[in-house]
């Protein structure tokens, strides 16, 4: 079963968060941006997750509430919110309506970009700066959603109840890296290469990373024939995978 809570904080932190790295990695993505003053969106979704993303400069960043932003989208529920994500919902912004150009130009570019990269045809993955692209923006939005889903499932947060205090490295050989940090059994995922950590699991390549992200191969088999190497705590490493799992179903 899926929870529409955890799916909405998934949509919100792993998905849209990932709109910060879109705008690093895509050259193509920062010059949609064409605005010549910061401008900042924010999500407010009602018993649900609230964030800001403020574009400038060609980069976006997210930050927590949505307290102070130019353009305010309110969502009734979680599945409003959702619904946003699929295509089912368009949002009326309550704030912010002289920048509503923005959002139906530059702000759905940017976001039909980033479907594009996480949703790629077989065609755009033979080029392979986008394989590269599309396999790192993937491992971001995975490792955040592993927070959203230790935090907010029923059967995540039994697995983060055994995930003893430190982090964990999930990482590409000479590639992008996310921190898995856990403090008192919550979760949060920092987007870049620990300095210490308790536990690691690395895939071989982008393409061992690809593959298993996009359930071609198996985490079992990787790890049998030494594409991904896990090292430290196991039990971490045990329940993160455990999280891995619930995780698929949400981005499924």
């Amino acid at each position: 079963m899926i929870d529409q809570k955890t799916l909405a904080y998934i949509n919100l932190y792993a998905i849209l968060g990932t709109l910060e790295n879109l705008c690093e990695l895509a050259p193509e993505a920062s010059s949609l941006l064409t605005n010549k003053k910061p401008i900042s969106i924010g999500f407010d979704v009602k018993n649900g997750p609230k964030a800001t993303i403020t574009f400038a400069n060609g980069l976006c960043r997210m930050d927590q509430g949505c307290k102070k932003c130019d353009v305010k989208l309110p969502f009734s529920s979680p599945e409003k919110f959702n619904g946003l994500i699929d295509g089912t919902t368009t949002p009326v912004p309550s704030k912010g309506f002289i920048h509503i150009g923005f959002l139906l130009n530059s702000f759905t570019k940017l976001t039909d970009l980033l479907t594009k990269y996480l949703q790629p045809s077989e065609e755009d993955l033979k080029d392979p700066d986008f394989f590269k692209i599309s396999t790192a923006l993937t491992l971001n939005v995975v490792g955040v959603a592993i927070a959203q889903v230790g935090n907010n499932d029923e059967i995540g947060k039994f697995s983060a109840d055994h995930i003893v205090d430190g982090s964990v490295m999930m990482a590409i050989k000479d590639g992008p890296a996310v921190e898995i940090s856990c403090k008192d059994h919550r979760i949060i995922t920092l987007k870049r290469t620990p300095e210490k950590y308790r536990a690691s699991m690395v895939f071989d390549s982008y393409e061992t990373a690809n593959a298993l992200f996009n359930g071609k191969v198996n985490a079992l088999s990787c790890i049998g024939t030494g594409k991904i190497e896990m090292h430290g705590l196991v039990s971490m490493i045990d329940n993160i995978n455990r999280i891995l799992d619930r995780v698929a179903l949400y981005l499924a």
